[in-house]
């Protein structure tokens, strides 16, 4: 369905990221991974994308809290395969706190990475979209994009930024072949989903499995985490010539979540 086509997806080493660069791939793009972690680690998901799907992979090690580093990761992605169709903003950190001891070095560090960072990255990818007369920009968000919980006021307020952020450059390219959408998933079963279960347990004196029934049920009436597998199929079906009228949308996918 995208074959040929060239995305990059931003925070791709692990979790929501891996999930949608693996279908993206599995369609026919070429993938550029983006993120931290083990160097040899990387380079195993990246040979297994080529392998697996026979798309080519390469990997930008660029930090998103640094404009010109992210700029340069497209420019590159732009030069190497001729293109970038589709940007994935998807990078993402979280800090809990309450507001009182919010410190404000987390905050500046999430406002960074999970809502300027977008801005950065479409503000680079954008010109090349509309000379080529087509792109898909699909920016993660969050359920917390669209209502809010405690002890998150830094990640809240970005996630609700993004969408805002996702309906302005949809206004923007609209008619240019070009569409913009947030995607907003609930629990997702990620690393960093992994380290506020272990702090529940840790608070509540439950095991790691007690926890995570207890945070997912709390939220979502499916009691069932979100797979980056569902995931990674909304984002290919956002990218599908089904979708080029979806534009400006926040796509909840959320067990219920929000239907409550």
């Amino acid at each position: 369905m995208l074959k040929g086509k060239t995305a990059l997806v931003t925070g791709s080493t692990s979790g929501i990221g891996l999930g949608i660069a693996q279908a993206l791939a599995a369609q026919g793009c070429n993938i550029v991974l983006n993120g931290f972690g083990d160097a040899a680690d990387i380079e195993a998901e990246r040979q297994a994308l080529e392998r697996l799907a026979g798309v080519s992979a390469t990997y930008s090690g660029a930090d998103m809290s640094k404009p010109a580093e992210i700029a340069a990761m497209i420019a590159e992605a732009q030069a190497h395969f001729g293109s970038l169709d589709i940007l994935v903003n998807n990078a993402g950190i979280q800090h809990v706190a309450p507001i009182e001891s919010f410190p404000p070095d987390a905050w500046d560090r999430i406002i960074n990475i999970n809502l300027t960072a977008v801005f950065h990255g479409i503000q680079a990818a954008l010109p090349g979209m509309r000379e080529k007369g087509w792109g898909r920009i699909i920016n993660t968000a969050s359920v917390h994009g669209l209502v809010a919980s405690v002890h998150k006021a830094a990640y809240v307020a970005a996630k609700h930024g993004v969408i805002g952020l996702t309906k302005v450059v949809a206004l923007e390219a609209a008619g240019q072949g070009i569409t913009c959408n947030a995607i907003c998933p609930a629990w997702v079963l990620t690393p960093l989903v992994a380290k506020q279960i272990e702090a529940r347990a840790q608070e509540r004196g439950m095991t790691f499995d007690e926890a995570k029934v207890n945070l997912v049920q709390e939220k979502q009436p499916s009691k069932d985490f979100v797979t980056t597998e569902q995931i990674g199929q909304l984002v290919c079906f956002l990218c599908s010539d089904a979708a080029t009228q979806i534009t400006g949308a926040a796509l909840n996918i959320d067990g219920g979540w929000l239907a409550q």
